[in-house]
């Protein structure tokens, strides 16, 4: 009898994995195992030592995501009639990402990952669901925090604009993104 060969999980993956094993009931008189929380993502080497002269840059690759939005870069909204068009239909969504329930760094990264994805395959346009977060009293964490984020330096090679979606979309709980054409700036 031959054995798969195991496949490691990636990131992305694992994250929702663990969302769903964290959801399901077991059967009637078991006993429901223990899910680990998720592990945090392999930390950066420390940078090696600088010359004296040395500017500091921001390393390549998705940062950790802060817990106070950075301040916004200029505002980089979706033209009026590109967003009319995506509200009714004749502008196509081509991808999705649904952010509910997730912490902030399970959201940057899984965000983050579905952005580098739908950039390599040519998507245009992508519907990304933060949830209104109004359960607690506030505004909700990813509701406000996705904004911040797409006007960071891992976001910005990726996303030319967003705005908050339509109402048939999910109103002010998910917002549209429009991804910079592959080889060209925007």
């Amino acid at each position: 009898m031959s054995q798969r060969p195991s496949k490691k999980l990636s990131d992305e993956d694992r994250v929702l994995w663990t969302l769903v094993a964290r959801s399901a009931v077991p059967l009637k008189g078991r006993k429901a195992n223990d899910i680990p929380d998720t592990p945090a993502p392999p930390k950066p080497a420390p940078p090696a030592a600088k010359p004296a002269g040395a500017s500091k840059t921001a390393s390549p690759g998705a940062a950790k995501p802060a817990a106070v939005p950075p301040k916004p870069a200029p505002k980089h909204v979706i033209d009026r009639p590109t967003l009319d068009k995506l509200a009714k239909g004749r502008v196509p969504i081509e991808g999705r990402v649904d952010l509910h329930g997730m912490s902030q760094d399970e959201a940057y990264f899984l965000l983050h990952s579905f952005l580098l994805r739908a950039h390599a395959g040519g998507l245009r346009y992508v519907l990304v669901i933060t949830g209104k977060g109004s359960s607690s009293g506030g505004d909700g964490v990813l509701r406000r925090m996705v904004p911040a984020w797409l006007a960071t330096a891992p976001f910005r090679t990726l996303v030319s604009s967003h705005d908050h979606a339509a109402r048939n979309h999910g109103g002010s709980g998910a917002l549209y993104v429009r991804l910079r054409r592959q080889g060209r700036a925007e």
